[in-house]
């Protein structure tokens, strides 16, 4: 037998291996027997019934949920069948911020499939970036308008590091355009001090932001604060104090949200589109006895008027990408924003 042969009789027989390994993995996982159904349900709903941050905002009754997911809990239930309960569970709090991890599945809430989708990265990146758009740091930026006097910035993750050097030259850099849209549609969120490095260098004066609020026992209103959250103008860095107009959507989500929360504050700054998925609370978590790992909000945050936002901080002026509008290669929301920094 010649040595190509031999090669690839032996690739051959490596990916059959690799898929069955796979397959007896997946099997083990779906037929092995829970480790103690019953306690790390009752450590997980108590978890939440003393930690969880929203059960009067979204009038959720905690112990009506351990009333109907309880008998569904058997002493010889699989791992898969454990975990398909717990899940189901946790998704009666319809929170993006609340997750179940195991070695075999993750649990999650699609919020952003709460609306109507509202961005297409296709015609925004062909139609309004264009091949000459402008990379700076997470930042994809161009003029764009009839007569290109509008800056657009694109910031898809506010996981993505902000260097305040960064925000410093997008905003000089358009310092005589007549308006901003900062697009943070699908903006799934990331670190909260990134909302600060691009808010202090929008912001014409201090302005108070939000309270946030901690929980901090297991009664419904055992929470410490409010701490207070501003933004204060950067004196040493170039600030933008023209109009911007910050374009949001259900996807727009966690960090995000809170960006938009804030900005909704600054008497320069306009959001449009559609409401945010909300995510306006800390989430923590720890591990349940079986070694899973479990995270949910704890605290909830609050405009200066004393408002929760948490199901989705509302737009100024809503606007709805339209269907026919994105065949022809039109972003409605864009166009829209164009129109009111223009006024």
């Amino acid at each position: 037998m010649n040595q190509r042969i031999i090669k690839s009789f032996s690739i051959f027989l490596f990916c059959c291996l690799a898929l069955f390994v796979f397959s007896c993995e997946q099997l083990i996982f779906d037929q092995e027997v829970a480790d103690n159904p019953r306690q790390n349900f009752e450590y997980l709903w108590k978890e939440c019934n003393e930690k969880y941050s929203f059960f009067d905002y979204k009038k959720i009754d905690w112990q009506a949920t351990y009333n109907k997911y309880s008998p569904q809990i058997k002493d010889k239930m699989t791992s898969d069948e454990l975990f398909k309960v717990l899940f189901a569970m946790l998704n009666e709090l319809q929170d993006g911020h609340v997750n179940l991890i195991s070695p075999f599945r993750s649990s999650r809430y699609d919020f952003d499939l709460l609306g109507p989708e509202n961005y297409d990265l296709r015609v925004v990146r062909e139609n309004y970036l264009k091949n000459d758009y402008v990379i700076t740091g997470p930042f994809e930026h161009a003029l764009v308008g009839s007569d290109k006097r509008i800056a657009y910035v694109r910031y898809s993750s506010f996981s993505d590091k902000v260097a305040p050097a960064y925000v410093n030259f997008l905003l000089s850099y358009y310092r005589n355009a007549q308006g901003l849209i900062f697009d943070i549609r699908q903006n799934g969120g990331g670190s909260a001090a990134n909302i600060f490095k691009i808010l202090n260098m929008m912001a014409t004066k201090k302005t108070l932001l939000y309270n946030s609020y901690l929980k901090s026992g297991p009664g419904k209103e055992d929470y410490e604060g409010p701490q207070a959250v501003f933004a204060e103008p950067d004196k040493d860095r170039f600030n933008f104090t023209k109009k911007i107009v910050v374009l949001i959507d259900r996807g727009t989500f966690s960090a995000a949200s809170f960006f938009a929360l804030g900005a909704r504050e600054l008497d320069n700054m306009i959001l449009m589109g559609d409401k945010t998925g909300g995510g306006l609370g800390l989430p923590n978590g720890g591990q349940l006895p079986n070694g899973w790992t479990y995270r949910f909000s704890i605290s909830r945050t609050l405009s200066p008027a004393g408002e929760n936002f948490e199901s989705g901080v509302p737009p100024d002026i809503q606007v709805l990408l339209k269907k026919s509008d994105r065949d022809r290669g039109v972003d409605t929301v864009i166009e829209r924003a164009i129109e009111e920094l223009k006024k």
